[in-house]
């Protein structure tokens, strides 16, 4: 494919530093930094999300519609969770420094991290990393569309996603104390649990199959 950057520009970029272009921010532990084209200029069919979280934090569910995905543990530890839409079945990869999960385009994923300091970097085959969060689908999709489609009372869909913040990106969110976050986070611990267990036992990197 022939390329479209002309070399001889002045203006022509072969350098960034990605700590200056934030994509979201959490807080101090847990936020996102982007590399695109629109950052660095002679970028072609790449691009990069550094992403850094600590325990228990989330990279909400999402799908990339422009690319796939390759997730590498810098440091720390995470386990990325894809649904696979032809057996319909949630795999879950638990990672760790110098290991990676591979997304295929379009496929439903998400991140939680195993640990503190967990840094990952998600690799993209596009210029740019575009994306569709599930806080968004959730909050923009009609609850009367959601409600007639899925049989479902219209007043208790939107009791239910009233919390749900547009472009969450990393949750929980700060202030969530809820009965329901705590049993996410009690169910988290224990699959961190039964990931470290198998991984002294296993040389290799293990992989978990739910659903």
């Amino acid at each position: 494919m022939a390329s479209n950057i002309d070399y001889t520009s002045p203006s022509t970029q072969y350098a960034f530093d990605v700590n200056t272009s934030p994509l979201f921010k959490k807080d101090n532990n847990n936020y996102i930094n982007v590399l695109g084209i629109q950052q660095l200029n002679t970028l072609e069919n790449v691009s990069l999300l550094d992403i850094f979280l600590s325990a228990n934090n989330v990279v909400e569910p999402h799908y990339h519609q422009n690319a796939a995905e390759l997730v590498y543990c810098i440091s720390g530890a995470a386990t990325v969770s894809i649904l696979n839409p032809f057996t319909k079945q949630i795999l879950n990869y638990s990672i760790t420094p110098g290991q990676v999960a591979n997304v295929p385009q379009g496929w439903w994923h998400y991140e939680i991290a195993n640990a503190d300091n967990s840094h990952l970097l998600a690799i993209f085959d596009a210029p740019t990393p575009e994306v569709i969060l599930g806080s968004d689908i959730l909050k923009f999709t009609p609850a009367n569309i959601m409600a007639y489609t899925y049989c479902m009372d219209e007043n208790k869909w939107r009791e239910a996603i009233e919390p749900v913040q547009p472009t969450t990106y990393i949750g929980p969110y700060t202030n969530c104390s809820s009965y329901l976050s705590q049993m996410c986070l009690q169910y988290q611990q224990q699959f961190n649990q039964q990931y470290y267990q198998t991984y002294q036992q296993t040389p290799h990197m293990p992989q978990y199959r739910h659903g």
